[in-house]
């Protein structure tokens, strides 16, 4: 059964991730996804795992998304089982001067894992892409 505890603590995830960005702290953006995460970037590329995340997202917190602020939100989750979830969310990466650099779409699945402070949300897959303009 889920509950209002679950939405949060996977809605923590994404706030997470906005910390880590922030911070230019890969680490912390990465934390919330399993080690084994299948996760997309927004041009295709499949980086390795969390690990792969943590070195994709060090690179681009020291080049071009240098002093940059990420605001996530989590638009909708949808329970597939009580212990695995679809979250669909968006994303904007501002600039210094709060210009809007990006945009993007994800869609996530999320597990449930019972450890040893309670039940921990982890991301297993991630697919992240970049809307086309509308027609």
């Amino acid at each position: 059964m889920t509950t209002h505890d679950d939405d949060s603590r996977i809605r923590a995830l994404w706030a997470d991730m906005t910390r880590g960005w922030a911070a230019g702290d890969a680490a912390l953006f990465a934390a919330g996804f399993a080690e084994d995460c299948d996760f997309t970037t927004v041009r295709g590329d499949k980086p390795a795992g969390r690990a792969g995340i943590e070195a994709g997202h060090d690179r681009l917190f020291r080049t071009s998304y240098a002093a940059t602020l990420l605001d996530a939100r989590v638009r909708a989750i949808r329970y597939l089982r009580p212990d695995v979830a679809t979250v669909e969310a968006e994303s904007t990466i501002l600039g210094a001067d709060d210009a809007v650099l990006a945009t993007t779409h994800a869609l996530a699945v999320v597990e449930r894992t019972d450890g040893g402070d309670g039940p921990a949300w982890r991301i297993i897959a991630f697919h992240n892409m970049i809307p086309a303009a509308a027609r």
